[in-house]
């Protein structure tokens, strides 16, 4: 089986979440900078439209298919991905590394309130936890000055919620200067971890419609669903070029 799966010239590593996990510890306990992207068909879909970003994300270490879209369409390209990583599940998954092996974390993004309630939340669920420290995402993204705060605490996990593909330009810009550490957009995960948001019913998880639920909560995401039948015409292409070969 295939270690990389290239969807739309993006390379998605072909892990499990257990796998994941069990990578990234290790390379925590290495003392490795880790460039961690979990990446769906929006992603994919406003990388194949902005070179800049296309190339920031060629740059990262693992990329985790959080899609059930990224998963079918590489079952449709006959490349099939073993599973898929939803990047809330894989956000958890590395606080409980954390909290097992009372890692340093840092929690970076969202509203002043929204950050300060999800912090307050995990000391609550995983108390072994270390807190590295924490910022909201309103401030510039290109100021060195909080890079210098966020590395002068000494992070193992930084987990940065500004969305993409903000996020991702933050993190290659923290990565080139910190000598350490596994950092990972995370979108609007805070918002979960605060408690303001619930996440879908694991009914509608099982299911993979988690976009329908989210869509239904809030009308206003559909231009962003609009990208999906534009990924799967470009899905399409891909195969016909491949079958052409």
């Amino acid at each position: 089986m295939q270690n990389k799966i290239t969807i739309l010239g993006i390379p998605f590593d072909n892990m499990t979440r257990k796998e994941f996990l069990k990578a990234l510890y290790q390379r925590m306990e290495d003392k490795q900078k880790t460039f961690l992207v979990t990446a769906n068909p929006e992603i994919v879909m406003f990388a194949k439209d902005n070179k800049d970003y296309f190339d920031l994300l060629l740059q990262a270490d693992f990329i985790a298919p959080d899609g059930i879209g990224i998963v079918r369409a590489s079952k449709a390209l006959n490349t099939p991905i073993k599973e898929r990583v939803p990047g809330f599940e894989l956000m958890i998954g590395l606080l409980e590394l954390a909290n097992l092996h009372q890692k340093r974390v840092y929690f970076i993004g969202a509203k002043e309130d929204i950050i300060g309630l999800a912090v307050e939340n995990v000391k609550k669920e995983w108390p072994s936890i270390r807190i590295a420290g924490s910022h909201h995402g309103y401030f510039d993204h290109n100021d060195p000055a909080i890079i210098e705060q966020v590395k002068a605490t000494k992070p193992d996990i930084v987990l940065v919620a500004f969305g993409f593909p903000r996020q991702e330009k933050w993190i290659q810009r923290y990565l080139n200067e910190a000598s350490y550490g596994i950092a990972v957009g995370v979108g609007g995960s805070f918002d979960v971890l605060s408690g303001k948001v619930k996440r879908a019913p694991s009914i509608v998880q099982r299911f993979h419609v988690e976009w329908l639920y989210r869509l239904m909560k809030e009308p206003s995401r559909y231009k962003r669903m609009s990208v999906l039948p534009l990924f799967l015409k470009e899905i399409r292409k891909q195969r016909k070029k491949v079958k052409d070969l």
